[in-house]
């Protein structure tokens, strides 16, 4: 394979064909951490992962005291993306604290390696579709979860979540914008000065 290492090492390894390492898993279609680590490393062999360990406990998951997730680094060409992944189960919902065990957490770190190696641009055409399913299945479970009567989260600028929102918005062009926002409008309350920055990022080139 030849080297990437050019103007933008992005569009170098967004163009590298995979088809013959797609796999299945239910209704979607993957890369697995495996494959995507090995052709990374071909390509760019002084890249580097990092799972990152919680600060006070040493273990490599962090949690709200409810729910835990993973947070792997991905280094190419001295740039590295972080992916924080909740520690789901098979259908993609997260698992409370106390029953998940050491091969969710595996799972989970290595389905955010995944993750991360596709933010470089190595198969980040795969996840488009599942970030949508992901979202609907987890804010369906949230709303299983949540009392009845409790407002959903509103989203304002300054918000902690906004800059996944507009990461999402940008990754997620092709969906269009209306059905973008219904997506969104699912988990979130949206400002209207949101809504603004969610509009200028779809529209940004």
């Amino acid at each position: 394979m030849a080297t990437t290492k050019a103007k933008n090492y992005y569009v170098g390894l967004n163009a590298i064909p995979f088809a013959d390492k797609i796999e299945k898993k239910g209704q979607f279609d993957y890369l697995s951490w495996a494959n995507a680590w090995d052709i990374l490393k071909k390509i760019h062999p002084e890249a580097q992962r990092v799972v990152y360990e919680h600060d006070h406990t040493g273990l490599n998951y962090f949690t709200d005291g409810s729910f835990a997730y993973v947070k792997v680094g991905i280094i190419v060409n001295g740039l590295e993306h972080i992916d924080m992944l909740p520690i789901m189960n098979n259908r993609n919902k997260s698992i409370p604290c106390g029953e998940f065990d050491s091969m969710d957490v595996l799972n989970a770190i290595q389905r955010s390696t995944a993750k991360a190696i596709a933010m470089h641009g190595l198969g980040i055409q795969l996840w488009s579709g599942e970030d949508v399913a992901y979202a609907t299945t987890n804010v369906k479970a949230t709303a299983e979860a949540k009392p009845k009567g409790r407002v959903i989260h509103t989203l304002n600028i300054g918000d902690e979540n906004l800059f996944k929102v507009l990461e999402y918005v940008a990754a997620n062009k092709k969906l269009g914008l209306p059905k973008i926002v219904a997506q969104l409008q699912r988990k979130y309350k949206l400002s209207a000065d949101v809504k603004k920055e969610i509009d200028k990022t779809f529209k940004a080139k």
